[in-house]
């Protein structure tokens, strides 16, 4: 268990989704960026999770909310995927400062592609190599463990897989001592929050070790049951009807305020948590922002 502390306040801004605000000018891609203002002890961090995959999307969207890239205090990237890291070193460069702490899991330069319906490598690409994200002013904190980033903010670290359903939701691969195996995704992380008199935030990239497994990992290593809401991906996209079921059965039994969910979870998956949560679950879309 860790003393993550608590936010006095904070505001969530969806930068990257998939879809956007009805009558909204701001540009939607695949994939998902959040960013997060927070304030603790007259203490003020800005944080980015993921960066999506198109960063002229991301950058316009930027300009429109009135944020500059040059405020961003860390990265948190959820994990290796294009569609959450392409585009980091253009971000870094742009925001043209030293010291931006890139915080991930160590096994995200990892190799991981796909096979199906050919071979195609989907991880971290080579234009935002480690060294190339160094060059252009970001410190890498490369941990297994839970890293607070702030009183009030932290990762999951690696998450512990309980469930007997969850799994990452897609059919990778890795290489290890030169043999082709399922990549398990252990560098899938989330970010949590814990926000003063309400509970925890749980901001999630695509859920890969499983939406269910990363709530049960934020209440144990903080010891806070109450949460006051989820925003991400859950990537339940191509899950069959069972897993979707079991999902959401298992998320009504924690004391989740609201949800709002999108990029990766599916129009099925949407729609049974519309049914089972009413109007405490909303469609993510781009441009929302939350007030903390």
């Amino acid at each position: 268990m860790i003393d993550i502390g608590q936010i006095e306040k904070g505001e969530i801004m969806v930068l990257a989704e998939d879809s956007v605000e009805y009558e909204s000018s701001l540009l939607g891609q695949h994939g998902i960026s959040l960013f997060l203002k927070a304030e603790s002890s007259k203490t003020v961090r800005r944080v980015l999770m993921d960066v999506g995959q198109n960063f002229d999307a991301l950058h316009f969207n930027m300009n429109a909310l009135g944020i500059e890239p040059g405020s961003i205090d860390s990265v948190v990237l959820t994990h290796c995927h294009y569609d959450h890291t392409r585009g980091l070193v253009k971000l870094l460069e742009s925001a043209n400062k030293g010291g931006i702490a890139i915080v991930a899991h160590p096994d995200i330069y990892r190799i991981h592609f796909i096979t199906d319906p050919h071979l195609r490598y989907v991880g971290v690409g080579m234009e935002d190599g480690k060294r190339k994200v160094e060059d252009a002013g970001g410190t890498f904190y490369l941990t297994r463990d839970p890293l607070q980033i702030m009183s009030g903010i932290s990762t999951t670290g690696e998450v512990q897989r309980r469930t007997d359903f969850e799994d990452p939701g897609l059919s990778v691969f890795t290489v290890e001592s030169g043999s082709v195996v399922p990549d398990p995704m252990k560098d899938d992380i989330s970010v949590i929050l814990n926000v003063r008199g309400k509970g925890l935030v749980i901001l999630s990239g695509c859920s890969h070790a499983g939406i269910v497994n990363i709530v049960h990992q934020a209440v144990e290593i903080t010891g806070i049951s109450q949460i006051e809401g989820i925003i991400g991906g859950f990537h339940l996209v191509e899950a069959s009807e069972e897993k979707i079921e079991k999902t959401v059965d298992a998320l009504t039994r924690f004391n989740i305020h609201w949800i709002a969910a999108g990029h990766c979870t599916g129009f099925r998956a949407q729609a049974s948590l519309y049914t089972r949560f009413g109007s405490a679950f909303i469609p993510l879309r781009t441009g929302m922002k939350f007030i903390l």
